[in-house]
């Protein structure tokens, strides 16, 4: 009667000392001993879908065209990203979200070049329903004001020509700023967006051609923002951008939840206005800066700024003494907010300490593109789409096109973490189970 005890105890005894348990510096979602530049945590909730759309890389591991080169630039859009060529991944990612509720069933809006995008009749835009920004409605979490004190400085439309006179004109007073850029510009304009990301420059998301936002189809909003960052990933060792701004600042629940839930992204907006934009001078934002400048210190200033020419960045540099002088901190935006991580994967864009983070599929390289011949302005405009959306897109991806290798295979969770991490996790996990049925096994045929 004692053989199968003493069998079964000494095999558990074995077992427990055989099977290797995981050491302390396996990929994780809590606090573990990782290198110096990072802090103590970093990851994103680990039970958010961006986790499953690209591939990572070991540590970040793949091996990334030169940019400016014809591989670099190959399998991106040159126009307005096609809605029925995404990565499958996307697509089954958006999916999800609209299965499981997250992303709100409201219409899209409408609009004409140049005019404010409008709702139909019924929906008021500026309701929790809605809220659209361009009503100047908040939705909680997105981002408007600076904290207390500062100026957090970002300029939109990049790379453009007048990127590296705002870049040197930073270096020559030890700053760095914040680039929303335009993804399709990195195409125009490679050396460019290496001026700025070589000079420690954060880099976030504008979306691919800069259309007004709510008047896009879901996936036509998946194209946009997904292709941006597969650029800024494959142009910058593998970061991943955890910030984007809308054009025009159009965005509404719908818009902001999509970013939020498919690739993790944090919405942006603006507390004021330069109007650079709109034939801007030099003199034009000199007086809009000084009135802003002259305002409380509460909220911090996060003023809307663009690289658009000489005469917008020129205005910036003629205004910059007047922030020293009226008491302002400078700094680049997004390292004024959240935790200070420009990066969802990397401390900044000088940081040594990019980690994978299963946000971006291969570099592309042969994805079926738009067919449309002509290519979009950096500041033109998408036509909305006719497709609802309400509607959850076709979760038969057969039809979209991969750029890479299919989606990782979730159940194994090889989607949310490296090789690594895996071989030390859920390997034992098996092996566990796999010694304890053969322990009980044989102590029932000694007990028999």
């Amino acid at each position: 009667m004692f053989f199968p005890l003493i069998s079964l105890v000494s095999c558990l005894v074995a077992h427990v000392a055989a099977v290797p348990t995981p050491s302390s510096n396996v990929g994780h979602d809590h606090s573990h001993n990782v290198r110096r530049a990072l802090p103590g945590t970093w990851y994103h909730d680990e039970d958010h879908p961006a986790h499953s759309l690209f591939k990572r890389a070991p540590g970040d591991g793949s091996t990334y065209a030169t940019v400016g080169t014809p591989a670099w630039s190959a399998g991106f859009p040159q126009s307005s990203p096609d809605p029925n060529a995404l990565p499958a991944e996307w697509v089954n990612a958006l999916n999800a979200a609209v299965s499981a509720g997250k992303i709100p069933n409201i219409p899209q809006s409408s609009n004409t070049p140049g005019t404010n995008p409008v709702y139909p009749t019924g929906f008021n835009p500026n309701g929790p329903e809605i809220c659209s920004a361009t009503a100047k409605c908040r939705i909680p979490g997105d981002i408007w004001d600076a904290p207390d004190g500062l100026f957090a400085s970002s300029f939109d439309d990049g790379p453009t020509p007048s990127t590296p006179t705002l870049v040197n004109f930073l270096g020559s007073v030890n700053q760095t700023t914040t680039h929303f850029m335009i993804g399709i510009n990195f195409l125009y304009y490679p050396n460019q967006f290496l001026a700025a990301f070589n000079a420690g420059h954060d880099i976030a998301v504008h979306t691919w051609t800069h259309p007004y936002m709510t008047t896009l189809s879901n996936l036509q909003i998946v194209g946009q923002l997904g292709w941006t960052m597969q650029m800024i990933h494959n142009s910058t060792g593998g970061r991943v951008p955890k910030y984007w701004r809308p054009p025009y600042g159009d965005s509404d629940a719908r818009v902001t939840a999509i970013a939020k839930e498919v690739f993790g992204l944090q919405t942006i907006i603006w507390n004021h206005d330069t109007e650079d934009w709109n034939n801007g001078t030099p003199q034009t934002i000199g007086v809009s800066m000084t009135g802003f400048l002259a305002s409380p210190k509460s909220p911090g200033l996060i003023i809307l700024e663009h690289e658009l020419t000489d005469n917008t960045v020129n205005g910036f540099i003629g205004a910059y003494p007047q922030i020293q002088s009226t008491g302002w901190k400078f700094s680049s935006l997004v390292k004024a907010i959240g935790d200070g991580r420009t990066y969802r994967n990397a401390q900044n864009s000088l940081s040594n300490d990019v980690q994978p983070d299963g946000i971006l599929i291969s570099p592309p390289s042969n994805v079926t593109t738009s067919s449309s011949s002509s290519s979009s302005s950096s500041s033109s405009s998408s036509s909305s789409s006719g497709s609802s959306s309400s509607s959850t897109t076709s979760s038969s991806s057969s039809s979209t096109t991969s750029s890479a290798s299919s989606a990782s295979n979730h159940d194994s969770g090889s989607d949310t973490k490296s090789s690594s991490a895996l071989s030390a996790t859920f390997v034992p996990i098996s092996t566990h189970i796999t010694l304890l049925i053969l322990c009980l096994t044989s102590a029932l045929i000694v007990g028999s």
